[in-house]
């Protein structure tokens, strides 16, 4: 399924769902944050997904990132909330979802990187790197968040 995202656009359609979602932060050993190449949108974003009945956050993490990009990893905190009613993404279906995602630090366990339904390209890239990569700006505000060891308390926003 295809999706367009909006972010401050007045022409962007109204809002009809809200569905919880995660997105992590994943650094290896060389500081290098992990990215998916989505099918869905065909930008460059953080591993993540939806929050699924009868399982706990840090799981919905924990599956995610494991699903869309073949690395196990395990949630060491949270980042921020990103609610932002001005982003929303209108998919072939008739759904306009408003962001509700919750972003968190996590770090590799082991696995090794794959493709997925979601991701049409997977890998580690470095910070200085990012700005090669076409990642909307909601996107890029998480990873700035994630890669910011200034910051002490999560974003509410």
């Amino acid at each position: 399924m295809s999706r367009t995202d909006y972010f401050d656009d007045p022409a962007a359609p109204k809002a009809n769902s809200v569905v919880p979602s995660v997105t992590a932060v994943v650094r290896d050993a060389e500081g290098r944050l992990l990215l998916i190449h989505k099918t869905d949108n065909d930008l460059w974003a953080l591993p993540g997904g939806g929050h699924d009945v009868g399982e706990s956050i840090a799981e919905s993490v924990v599956r995610e990132v494991s699903e869309e990009t073949g690395i196990d990893v395990a949630v060491d905190d949270v980042i921020g909330l990103y609610t932002d009613p001005r982003h929303v993404m209108a998919y072939d279906d008739g759904e306009v979802r408003q962001q509700f995602s919750i972003c968190f630090h996590a770090h590799p366990k082991g696995g090794s990187l794959r493709t997925s339904d979601e991701s049409k390209e997977v890998r580690w890239v470095s910070p200085a790197d990012l700005y090669t990569l076409d990642i909307h700006p909601s996107m890029r505000l998480r990873i700035a968040h994630g890669l910011d060891d200034s910051r002490s308390a999560p974003y509410i926003g």
